[in-house]
């Protein structure tokens, strides 16, 4: 609450507020009127608010808040959690003014201790011996959980999160084994209560598709097998789901391998999930970047994945319900590529239409997710917040810019992202700038992004230029660079500079400026290199393919 010149300069990229019931300084007494119990909920919240508020307004960044947990005692028993008197009623309607203003506030979530205390076992959770022995709000043994859960929503609002499930189906996604006892004798659907509960598995992962994660099976199985038990009438999981399906003898190292060359995401966005094992050692040992759940028992499927925190969710778009539809309709359009000898007259045929401006409030979270989750097409790997994208978007300093595709097979959504600053008319050291850099591929930080000059007139320094792999040779990049190029002359930048820092994943675009016909100036011992294209002899334009709107 008071102001921190240490904070200020550190600059943080994200604040933890820790909280719990012990903090909350008076609960209802029986004596009390419903309007003083109002006054006392009022009392305790707008402290917690003004917080918020205060770190919106001087640091800029995404916020993690804990609710509260039950207390660990109810006076009035089970009428605790409806009468106003009651303390859980009063936790219950102070959490509810937390996820209010977590729903009207982007960058703003909830650390849900009140669920997690429930899972660890309240008792447990609320310890008395440690708050009053250490001054412990949990318990010292809940700490673990507390922090992995902390963790998952870190993780996810940098853009962490696996994007698909891998599925084995025999004693996995039903009971029994397919091959052997035939698709009628596998246990599923409503018969038995071994059915019910791989039935109940099965429509937690179909919801997961719901959410735009993706689905594919690595089953040792025959194929017609593995497609008999998915066409099953009360199988929740069709094959239909399953944007592949890789049912036969081969390792399912191997399997996974070309599963990610399929959806074109490297094998570290996968998560394996296989009751055998065996499986699970060699998918461990095989493809070690790829997540690998221990399971238990089938009871235990769900809880063990849910609490696992793959796919923590802390921000949802309209792309991400598309997802699935989206793969679908590249491997629609990779059969019409065969059909075709010259590459130009099929893109020539995919009637591309795309959508380029400046960033915009209606993208922004989609934006902030393709940030801090491309990796090959990135040419700087910079990662930021919704908060900091939003501050660029603001800055006259800065040129940002969004670009959407879609064709006659679908809308891709967002799918390119360019940002930079206006300066001066040299270029920035390649070391020193891939030092400054938010965060490369494997670091947690965010880019600091501070100190444009908004005077300085002469040349644009891209920060920030990536894609994502699903449009890759479509002609995107030239779309985008005609369209920074006219941003540039409207800004009387008569040169642009270009950064590439390499990283294990990015290599596919270090010969990127070269493409766009830039002209390398130097290039360090790591790598690191700079780029410049000349704007004052005329800029000839690339795009040919694609038909744009610009906003």
């Amino acid at each position: 609450m008071f102001d921190s010149p240490e904070l200020t300069a550190f600059c943080p990229a994200l604040i933890y507020i820790h909280t719990s019931t012990r903090n909350i300084n008076a609960f209802p007494a029986v004596k009390n009127t419903e309007e003083e119990i109002d006054a006392l909920l009022e009392e305790t919240y707008a402290p917690f608010e003004a917080m918020w508020k205060k770190i919106e307004t001087v640091y800029h960044c995404p916020v993690i808040q804990n609710n509260f947990e039950p207390p660990h005692y109810r006076l009035l028993g089970n009428r605790d959690a409806w009468d106003p008197h009651g303390r859980l009623n009063f936790v219950n309607r102070l959490n509810a003014r937390f996820c209010a203003y977590a729903a009207a506030h982007e960058n703003f979530y909830i650390q849900d201790i009140s669920y997690l205390a429930a899972c660890y076992g309240l008792d447990q959770w609320a310890d008395p011996f440690y708050w009053h022995m250490y001054k412990y709000a949990c318990a010292v043994p809940a700490i673990p959980a507390l922090c992995f859960n902390l963790a998952n929503i870190i993780k996810s609002i940098f853009g962490k999160n696996k994007k698909a499930l891998v599925l084995d189906l025999d004693n996995t996604l039903w009971g029994g084994v397919v091959g052997d006892d035939g698709p009628e004798g596998i246990e599923i659907g409503q018969e038995t209560s071994a059915g019910q509960l791989y039935s109940e598995f099965q429509a937690y992962i179909k919801a997961h598709k719901d959410m735009g994660i993706l689905l594919a099976v690595d089953s040792k199985n025959e194929e017609e097998n593995a497609l008999a038990g998915l066409r099953r009438p009360d199988s929740v999981l069709k094959p239909e789901d399953f944007l592949v399906i890789r049912a036969n003898w081969e390792p399912k190292d191997e399997n996974l391998r070309r599963i990610a060359e399929e959806l074109n995401i490297g094998t570290d966005s996968l998560v394996f999930v296989d009751d055998n094992p065996a499986e699970r050692h060699r998918v461990r040992t095989g493809a070690p970047e790829a997540a690998v759940p221990e399971l238990g028992p089938p009871e235990t499927y769900i809880r063990i994945l849910d609490r696992s925190g793959f796919f923590e969710v802390t921000g949802f778009s309209e792309d991400d319900v598309k997802r699935n539809t989206m793969y679908e309709a590249n491997a629609a359009r990779k059969k019409q590529e065969a059909g075709f000898e010259d590459y130009g007259e099929y893109l020539r045929s995919l009637e591309m239409r795309a959508e380029i401006g400046r960033f915009s409030p209606l993208y922004m979270a989609r934006i902030a997710q393709l940030t801090n989750k491309s990796n090959q097409f990135n040419l700087t790997t910079r990662r930021h917040s919704q908060a900091e994208l939003e501050e660029k978007a603001a800055d006259p300093g800065c040129i940002t810019l969004y670009g959407r595709l879609e064709d006659r097979f679908g809308d891709n959504g967002v799918v390119s992202v360019v940002y930079g600053h206006i300066g001066k008319g040299e270029p920035e050291d390649a070391g020193s700038a891939s030092g400054r850099a938010a965060a490369v591929e494997g670091d947690g930080g965010t880019a600091a992004g501070k100190g444009n000059d908004s005077t300085a007139t002469g040349a644009f320094h891209i920060d920030l230029w990536l894609m994502s792999c699903r449009v890759l040779k479509r002609g995107m990049e030239f779309a985008m660079m005609d369209a920074l190029v006219k941003e540039c002359l409207e800004r009387d930048a008569r040169e642009v500079f270009g950064y590439y820092y390499p990283t294990a994943k990015n290599r596919m675009v270090k010969d990127f400026y070269a493409l766009q016909g830039f002209d390398k100036i130097s290039e360090d011992e790591a790598g690191n290199s700079v780029w410049r294209l000349g704007l004052c002899g005329g800029y000839e334009t690339k795009n040919h393919v694609i038909r744009v709107e610009e906003k």
